[in-house]
């Protein structure tokens, strides 16, 4: 009998591994690195390295291509828009109940 270890998910996505996820050619992804839409690491030989929701933002980036016919400039915007909205609405959200006497107004 073989004892075997709980699989664990990787706190880090290879470049082949999140272009297949994400569905996309591996030159695309490197060029959304380029174009800085996607942050990248590199270890010692080169390779690139990202975290787990680079596939999630990479379908993202190519549905607001394809489906509003955005350029890669526009798209930047609108990433970087989503990304302070998303942090004034947990701002908010945790303003609230403090501002209220700890009571939600619901």
């Amino acid at each position: 009998m073989t004892t075997g270890f709980p699989l664990a998910r990787p706190n880090r996505l290879s470049l082949d591994s999140v272009a297949r996820t994400a569905g996309v050619h591996p030159t695309l992804v490197r060029r959304f690195v380029a174009m800085d839409l996607l942050e990248a690491s590199t270890d010692i030989s080169g390779r690139m390295w990202f975290t787990a929701d680079t596939p999630a933002l990479i379908g993202r980036i190519v549905r607001l291509h394809s489906d509003l016919a955005l350029n890669y400039a526009a798209i930047a915007l609108v990433l970087e828009l989503a990304d302070t909205i998303r942090s004034l609405r947990a701002e908010l959200t945790a303003y609230r109940p403090r501002a209220q006497g700890g009571q939600p107004w619901t």
